[in-house]
């Protein structure tokens, strides 16, 4: 069996320029290597090279975000007019089935692990679900990554890893707790420890969505980096960086930077989020602790919120500056499906144009 694992791409890529993409699509690596090893998997990233539409392949499968779902119905389409089944998953179907149900054969919700080995299985046998929906949510033992798929020096940063799944916290626009129910798994340090070890090169992303997230798990697993001579980014909640010996411990494993979610300056608004992880009063302690130990904070904040007036963009500006944030990402507030924010602004009235209705 030939199968293709599609993501795809936001924008206009611009194929054989010199610039590259940050990072490889690590979900569909993992998927590719949940299929079993006498199937044919071939990956594209639409960011590196083009769709082959007119490859002789049994299945499709395309993992999509809300920004990607568009392009993805659009390939999703194209590969059902050749005749060609299309299972769409990820985070956008996850939140939206019957929406992707539209322009798919069968729709994976929620993680791959519960259902892609069902999935092949009942496809080989003739007999496709509509819908592959997870009993439960699966330990992250064993995972396995196909690197060998990626196209050789097409990213920036190939090396990105995964050792969690899941958040503590439920900020209201966030989709990451719903995606996961509500769960935080860990992988266990050891099995973390010997796929760092095994990557070529000295950066490691691992991209958790707060790898700090439960900090006896994260001290074992500085501690087993320690020594394996690599550097690495990730995401992590203001709350734990107040512990001076776990960013200690954070930096002497490698750590050079860390993005942050500070999102608001204003306690109202970390109130009116549900950001209870966050206080303002700290903020320029926790930069001026991770500077001190070498680490860089790539901030982030979200403009557009209620209670913010004409004067947030300079407030904004004139606190990154003055506390030396290193990297500012600033971002609309943007209602994503899934998220208690949609929800919430769907019943006051304030969703009255989706972008997806083209779909």
């Amino acid at each position: 069996m030939k199968i293709l694992l599609v993501a795809p791409y936001v924008g206009v890529p611009q194929y054989g320029g010199r610039k590259k993409v940050p990072f490889p699509p690590l979900g569909l690596l993992t998927v590719a290597g949940l299929t079993p090893p006498e199937m044919d998997v071939r990956l594209i990233d639409e960011a590196v090279e083009p769709v082959d539409f007119e490859g002789r392949w049994d299945l499709v499968g395309i993992s999509a975000n809300t920004a990607q779902a568009p392009r993805a119905y659009a390939i999703a389409d194209t590969f059902r007019r050749r005749g060609i089944p299309v299972v769409l998953g990820g985070i956008h179907p996850t939140a939206l089935p019957e929406e992707a149900a539209r322009h798919a054969d069968a729709v994976v919700v929620g993680e791959a692990e519960a259902s892609w080995p069902r999935l092949l299985d009942d496809f080989s046998r003739g007999r496709l679900q509509r819908y592959y929906r997870p009993h439960g949510y699966p330990p992250l033992e064993g995972v396995r990554v196909r690197r060998d798929l990626l196209r050789p020096g097409a990213y920036l940063v190939p090396n990105t890893v995964q050792t969690t799944r899941g958040c503590p916290y439920n900020c209201l626009f966030c989709s990451v707790t719903r995606f996961f129910g509500a769960t935080y798994r860990t992988r266990p340090v050891s099995e973390v420890a010997e796929e760092v070890r095994q990557l070529s090169g000295d950066l490691v992303v691992f991209v958790d969505d707060n790898i700090v997230g439960r900090p006896a798990y994260a001290r074992q697993l500085f501690t087993a980096l320690r020594g394996l001579g690599k550097k690495w980014l990730s995401q992590a909640s203001v709350n734990h960086l107040r512990d001076e010996e776990l960013v200690k411990l954070a930096a002497a494993s490698g750590c050079r930077g860390l993005f942050i979610g500070f999102e608001t300056l204003s306690l109202a608004s970390l109130r009116s989020l549900r950001k209870g992880a966050n206080d303002v009063r700290v903020y320029a302690e926790v930069i001026e602790r991770l500077h001190a130990y070498g680490i860089g904070v790539i901030g982030a904040f979200i403009l557009g919120l209620d209670e913010d007036g004409p004067d947030i963009f300079d407030r904004v500006l004139e606190f990154s500056y003055r506390v030396k944030v290193d990297l500012l990402q600033v971002s609309i507030l943007t209602p994503l499906p899934g998220t208690a924010l949609w929800e919430q602004m769907e019943k006051e009235g304030r969703i009255f144009d989706s972008g997806m209705e083209q779909v």
